[in-house]
């Protein structure tokens, strides 16, 4: 099977259907299709963007009828979390309401919230598996980590065909194992920044935390090992850095797919068998949806990206 891995969308679907009209998706019976390849969406349908309901128009039935694939997004878990009770908590969420919490699912919310098909839609997003792994290629939202990942798979027999109580729970108790692990998975590996600096996130929000080049074994410094948008690096430092905090990815491990990290950059691999797929699209000036055909190569390359560019807002 050939695919085209696709990344964060957030709520644009003028983009979306542009990328997959340029990719040769028709829209048969109103379900996106190709004669000869599969979708992989990379998660991160929801929030941001100003069209959250014609985005998972398209997507939804794609996935149902196997028109594509996705893997679950750190947006769809908070979703999850946001609508779920806390049942050790009366009157209070697994994700708390907060005005920040609020402030980022608000676009997500306006659409859906009290609206009847939002729990139903919510229970959907718990049908989406955190990563897949296929032979010859592998899809995770942030950060590909197996020994996290095979833990998790011990504990969890459903893992990948439904997000249960008992591990989103768990995952929403902030100091716990699968708190951490999901973290990971969804966000990427996090190192402190060094001597209690902060650099602000592209929400405008101070963070005490980079995420890292988690596959890359000669990083030195912080800024060697800050995953991010070019247009934060400055504020990043270069003092030295551990390297055991890194996981490894070597080189001959199979081509694995990531979104998340805002890339803003021309799309480039990060790796010969490493490449993320989220160029920002929700960003205000020349945010991209980003496509990777992928044939089965085993090293990955840069020509097989393609793109559009979001108009205006």
């Amino acid at each position: 099977m050939s695919y085209d891995l696709i990344g964060d969308i957030h709520g644009y679907s003028e983009p979306l259907v542009e990328l997959l009209a340029k990719l040769d998706y028709k829209s048969i019976d109103g379900v996106f299709r190709h004669p000869d390849r599969q979708v992989i969406f990379l998660g991160d349908f929801i929030d941001r963007g100003p069209d959250q309901r014609e985005v998972i128009d398209i997507v939804r039935p794609m996935i149902d009828e196997g028109a594509a694939l996705s893997v679950m997004g750190n947006h769809e878990f908070n979703a999850i979390a946001y609508a779920a009770e806390d049942p050790e908590n009366s009157g209070h969420y697994l994700r708390e309401h907060s005005a920040k919490n609020n402030g980022q699912h608000r676009a997500f919310l306006s659409a859906y919230e009290g609206a009847c098909d939002y729990p139903e839609l919510i229970e959907w997003f718990r049908t989406l598996p955190l990563w897949l792994d296929f032979p010859g290629l592998r899809v995770v939202h942030a950060c590909w980590e197996k020994s996290m990942m095979d833990d998790l798979s011990t504990r969890y027999a459903e893992l990948n065909t439904y997000l249960g109580d008992d591990l989103l729970i768990s995952a929403s108790r902030k100091g716990s194992k699968d708190f951490e692990f999901i973290e990971t998975l969804l966000k990427g590996k996090e190192i402190e920044m060094p001597n209690g600096e902060t650099f602000p996130d592209k929400d405008g929000n101070p963070r005490h935390h980079i995420r890292m080049r988690w596959w890359d074994v000669n990083v030195r410094s912080y800024r060697d090992a800050f995953l991010g948008p070019d247009s934060a690096l400055s504020h990043i430092p270069e003092d030295p850095i551990d390297v055991e905090h890194l996981i490894e990815y070597s080189s001959d491990e199979p081509p694995v797919f990531i979104g998340h990290y805002w890339m803003d950059t021309e799309p480039q691999l990060l790796a010969p068998n490493v490449a993320c797929l989220d160029y920002s699209v929700a960003a205000e000036n020349g945010g991209k949806l980003v496509a990777y055909r992928w044939d089965g190569e085993q090293q990955l390359s840069d020509d097989k990206f393609l793109f559009v560019v979001k108009g205006p807002d």
